[in-house]
């Protein structure tokens, strides 16, 4: 990062954009003290600052909310809002009732005893939000609050971000990659790329294409829909009464040779618990599946070996290894496919796999030995993806693949998919964005209460059609600033 100017006003929300890599989270390290910056100043309420430490900026009045959620799977969601303002062993009755006054406002979207690991991501985000909100904070920095929230949930951080600003005065630092909220949210807009501010505006004076151009350095090309294909391929895919406990219903479809089935569905809806069972990653889950006739065993291993891959929605948790390089990464899909016997990857082989995925897929990277967590969001998804782009793989189950990474890196995964489409391979793909869904796939299976409610024809749907068949809140903000 090169020398970026930021003014952040009491009462305005203020959108920080830019592709993945440009800068933001550097940007947001050094408000939040996680960083020292190497040169310029930071000017909190007048007066110069130098916070070298996190603690630092929240006894401040600064609080950041991350897009990776640091809290404790092992303690419950009061505990976890309390740990941020070093409450946990002391909380009284008082601090119950304040936290639970928060919570109320956010629409109660967990319960304050809940362990913050049974919850799914959306709502362990929801106490993210909580802990700043409960800090009382000035300034609040959010790094992409809503990728991981479903349509109703999102509108409840919209409600609760203008009344933040608008009615308490609070000053609101908005990371996103959704253009359409950061049109009708943000008062005002700064644009990185590659570590410089290239363009600062009131929202009111762009819209979403010189916005999508000025992050990219180039224009997107907008998705259209993808064409009917002439002959369906043959069935590949078999998925019969999978079901599991209290969780997903009883489930059963098939899935074609080349054919993108999409699932539609608002969080909570069933969607990556399908995925789950499929995988044979919910040990409580029953039912059958069959790829190309032959039955898959109820373990994840049984799945890999027979050639099913899961991309998770949870990429920094479950997709990749944090202390592996690209390479290492990238080898343990050939490393898992090829079965129980084989503990690792060829160097050369590993270092070959890499280096074609940096190239099919455009990775921004120093290398393949870089590691990936130096890597930016969408680039680190990338190599998610990576992994089970093998000869081995015969289904891709994809959940969530594009969720927080920017309008650029989207496009490339969504396109790669429908490449890969194209050239015979099945692929299940769950989205809350259901532009996407509607953009990419041949059909839509929707979802609600763990059990599929419909099926969508992409042709003959519009988003809000399906929208209201999930039963889920519009994901925009409606309305724009005053």
């Amino acid at each position: 990062m090169a020398g970026v100017d930021l003014t952040i006003q009491p009462g305005r929300v203020h959108g920080l954009l830019g592709a993945n890599g440009a800068g933001k989270s550097t940007l947001i390290k050094i408000l939040s003290g996680a960083l020292a910056p190497t040169g310029g100043d930071i000017r909190w309420r007048g007066e110069r600052v130098s916070w070298t430490r996190p603690q630092a900026p929240r006894e401040a009045g600064v609080a950041t909310i991350y897009q990776h959620i640091p809290l404790v799977p092992t303690l419950t969601a009061l505990e976890n809002i309390l740990l941020d303002q070093r409450a946990f062993l002391r909380h009284r009755a008082d601090d119950r009732q304040r936290i639970g006054d928060v919570v109320a406002s956010l629409g109660h979207p967990f319960d304050l005893d809940d362990l913050a690991g049974d919850l799914p991501i959306g709502a362990r985000q929801m106490i993210s939000i909580a802990q700043a909100l409960a800090g009382g904070a000035d300034l609040v920095v959010m790094d992409e609050p809503t990728a991981s929230l479903a349509g109703d949930e999102r509108q409840t951080v919209y409600d609760t971000i203008r009344r933040l600003a608008r009615e308490e005065g609070k000053a609101i630092l908005f990371v996103s990659h959704f253009l359409d909220e950061i049109m009708a949210l943000t008062d005002e807009v700064t644009i990185l790329r590659d570590g410089r501010a290239v363009l600062h505006a009131e929202t009111a004076d762009l819209d979403e294409a010189r916005i999508a151009e000025t992050i990219a350095g180039r224009a997107i090309t907008a998705l259209g829909r993808r064409k009917t294909r002439s002959e369906p391929g043959p069935v590949r895919l078999e998925v019969d009464a999978v079901a599991s406990p209290g969780k997903l219903a009883p489930t059963s479809f098939t899935l074609r040779q080349g054919e993108i089935l999409g699932i539609a569905g608002v969080l909570g809806s069933g969607r990556s618990e399908l995925m789950h069972a499929i995988f044979g990653a919910d040990a409580h889950a029953t039912g059958t599946v069959r790829l190309d006739g032959a039955e898959i065993g109820r373990y994840t291993d049984e799945a890999v070996a027979a050639g099913l891959a899961l991309v998770p929605e949870d990429r920094a948790g479950q997709g990749f290894v944090p202390q592996m390089d690209i390479a290492r990464n990238v080898g343990l899909g050939v490393m898992a496919q090829s079965g129980a016997g084989v503990r690792r990857v060829d160097a050369k082989d590993e270092r070959r796999c890499a280096e074609n995925a940096i190239r099919r897929l455009g990775i921004k990277t120093p290398g393949p030995h870089a590691l990936v967590t130096e890597l930016s969001g969408g680039n680190a998804q990338k190599v998610v993806v990576a992994k089970w782009l093998t000869d081995r793989t015969r289904v891709l189950l994809l959940d969530e693949p594009t969720a927080g990474i920017d309008i650029g890196a989207r496009t490339d995964i969504l396109l790669l998919v429908r490449g890969l489409a194209d050239e015979g391979l099945p692929v299940i793909l769950v989205s809350s964005e259901f532009e996407e869904l509607l953009a990419i796939c041949d059909r839509i299976l929707v979802m609600r209460d763990g059990r599929v409610i419909g099926e969508a024809d992409p042709n003959e749907t519009s988003e809000t059609d399906l929208t209201l068949m999930a039963g889920g809140g519009d994901r925009a903000p409606a309305g724009a600033p005053a």
